[in-house]
């Protein structure tokens, strides 16, 4: 059952065709089908990965659309047959939209790697407005102890870099490397800080090792200032290097910075390629891997382990009449690591 409604209209951010500007506008307030329910957003995160929907590279996309997978907000109504989800329950709805359930990957139970992912603000609207509605296979339950602003960010930059982590096979007491301390990386060291590894931060400039530090890095590498690759090895090696900037140039000036049979796990997305010769990976017997985030169980673990350990984002909050504002800034490179809309 819905709750009582106004005049049944919602604000949405849209975007009404690839590379168009963020619009404000009303819509009917969708009612959910069966197998989905509707969310009251009450945060949603912005993401790079929004840039797909803005500028229409991602293919297939139905316009107008409404960005968004970084969603955190509370069951407002449900459809029939959605088993225990009920109204005023919070949840969270990350980038794993829902899958077909049909594909080979599906059929084996590797939900996150559905050949038909759907993904929220790409194959439906997302989280850029005051309602959306979500299929129960893409839900997160949200603990109590997290607010929903600090939880958004966690259903993406969140569970991709806790997520990676903890299949990464390090084990306490191993080097971890992070590449990056902006929006990814400001989590996968706190992640990777309270796992117990020894943790080395990579960053421009001298001016980012108290934040590293604060963050839980015993280690800080200014990669302006000596080759990063030497300045592990003088560490012994990294048994693990989570690389989370979208440049893959600084990905490729790492790799011998890794261990025998260390590994370089890429999240940072980018459609440059990495530099690596056969050699690098023979000799120490060194692998590079890609991670994608997860599906809403690794959600959960996420969002409990952050709430258990204190991890949490630093983000900058915009209403969500300021989308496009919120958008440039998390795109410009300039924000505090993560950009949060709140309604």
């Amino acid at each position: 059952m819905a709750q009582t409604r106004t005049d049944g209209t919602m604000r949405v951010a849209q975007v009404s065709a690839p590379g168009g500007a963020f619009e404000i506008v009303r819509r009917p307030i969708p009612d959910p089908q069966p197998g989905e329910v509707r969310v009251k957003v009450e945060a949603c995160g912005i993401c790079h990965s929004d840039a797909f929907t803005q500028e229409g590279t991602w293919p297939g996309i139905q316009y107008p659309r409404v960005p968004g997978h970084e969603i955190a907000g509370v069951i407002d109504a449900v459809g029939a047959g959605v088993g225990e989800w009920r109204v005023g329950r919070r949840v969270g709805v990350g980038w794993h939209g829902g899958h077909d359930k049909s594909c080979p990957a599906c059929r084996r139970g590797d939900f996150g790697n559905c050949r038909n992912l759907r993904v929220p603000g790409i194959s439906y609207d997302g989280g850029y407005a005051e309602y959306m509605i979500a299929p129960v296979e893409a839900l997160a339950t949200m603990p109590d102890g997290l607010q929903s602003a600090e939880a958004a960010p966690l259903l993406c930059a969140g569970i991709t870099t806790f997520n990676a982590l903890r299949n990464s096979g390090a084990r306490p007491g191993d080097t971890v490397a992070v590449l990056g301390i902006g929006g990814l990386g400001h989590l996968g060291v706190q992640f990777a800080s309270k796992f117990g590894f020894r943790v080395v931060a990579i960053s421009r400039g001298a001016h980012n090792a108290p934040l590293a530090r604060k963050l839980g890095a015993s280690h800080y590498i200014d990669s302006t200032a000596e080759p990063v690759a030497d300045a592990l090895q003088k560490l012994g090696g990294a048994h693990v290097i989570l690389a989370t900037p979208p440049n893959a140039k600084s990905m490729s000036a790492v790799i011998d910075g890794l261990a025998p049979h260390g590994t370089l796990i890429v999240v940072g997305a980018d459609f440059a390629p990495i530099e690596v010769t056969p050699l690098q990976l023979i000799g120490g017997s060194r692998s590079i891997r890609g991670w994608a985030s997860g599906v809403p169980s690794d959600s959960e673990d996420t969002l409990r382990f952050a709430e258990l350990s204190g991890v949490r984002p630093m983000i900058e909050t915009y209403p969500l009449e300021q989308a496009a504002e919120a958008y440039a800034r998390m795109m410009s490179g300039k924000a505090q690591y993560r950009v949060v809309l709140t309604l």
